[in-house]
Parts: C-alpha cells; structure tokens; sequence
C-alpha cells in the first residue's frame, strides 16, 4: 500500500509542477523515478517514452502508468496514472469557469508567454540530456537525422516514425552500423 500512495504522490506532484506537457515533465521524471526512487533507468524511461509516442494518449500519462504498472501491477499502474492526471483534473475544473473572464487580460497573454519560455527551456534541457544518453554512434546520429528530416519535410506519423526507427536500428545492428560503448 506504501508504494501505491508513493506512486501516486509522486506523480501527482509532477502533474502538479510541470507545464508543458510530457517532455516538459522529463526533468522531473529524472529527479523522482530515476534519482529519488530508482523506480527505472534513464534507458527505460526513453523507451516509455518511445512507446508512449506509439500508443493513444498522453505521453506522460502513458509513461505514469508504464512506471506504476512495473511497479506494481495493475494497481500500480492505476495509482501513478491517477495521480499524475488528478491535479489537472482539479485544476481545470477550478478554472474552466473563469478562463474566459481573464484570458484577454494583457496580463495574463503575458504571464503565460513567460511560462511558455520557461516550458521551451526545461524542454531543451531534457531533450539535452536525452541526446547525451541516446546518440553514442554513427547509426544512432544517422537515425535521428532521418528522422529529423522525416518529421521536418513529411507529414508522416511520430508512431510510424518511431516505429521505422526501431525497424532501421535493429537493421542497423545486424550490420554492425549500431553498438553500445
């Protein structure tokens, strides 16, 4: 039951603190699954975020409830998920009535402009640590530049994307082009 209320609580209190949706949330992640609980690695949480790409939903509901259910199984899976969506939930019902009221106010457009720039720099931060941990050779950088150059110039889909990308970088590997150091 400990783990439970911890998954919950945990995950609540990214849903709490973090705008901007899923990569947003990846410094948390890092801080409360990986550092403070050990709940995964750094590479597991690229690949929930991989297959949260692939499957419907939120990228950070779905990585709430990959995480609580190795944890904990279905009720694992549960708790994290139900915290992680609880503060939006709360927040959103609190607000939905005066939203209107005070979005043309010059200064809330300015405050939330701020939080918009903060949101694009916690974002590059996550997706600069993840490039640190993901691209270690050549097959790797080549992966990601034709993906780049796929979600750029295609309107191809990020589940069809990531899934050719797993596809090329097994490929890859059999040929020898993709080796862990």
């Amino acid at each position: 039951m400990k783990l439970l209320l911890q998954l919950y609580t945990a995950w609540f209190k990214m849903g709490l603190f973090t705008f901007g949706g899923g990569y947003a949330m990846l410094p948390m992640i890092q801080r409360e699954v990986i550092e403070k609980y050990g709940w995964a690695t750094e590479e597991e949480i690229m690949d929930y975020y991989a297959i949260g790409q692939c499957t419907p939903g939120i990228i950070a509901v779905n990585t709430a409830t990959f995480v609580g259910y190795y944890q904990k199984g279905i009720p694992g899976a549960i708790a994290a998920t139900l915290g992680v969506v609880s503060p939006s939930v709360l927040i959103i019902t609190m607000i939905a009535g005066l939203i209107t009221n005070f979005s043309e106010l010059t200064l809330v457009q300015h405050g939330l402009n701020g939080v918009k720039g903060a949101v694009c720099l916690l974002m590059f931060n996550a997706l600069r640590s993840l490039w640190k941990k993901s691209i270690h050779n050549i097959g790797a950088l080549c992966i990601f530049g034709i993906s780049l150059g796929m979600s750029v110039f295609t309107d191809i889909s990020t589940a069809v994307m990531v899934l050719l990308a797993g596809v090329l970088g097994v490929v890859m590997s059999k040929a020898g082009g993709l080796r862990y150091e």
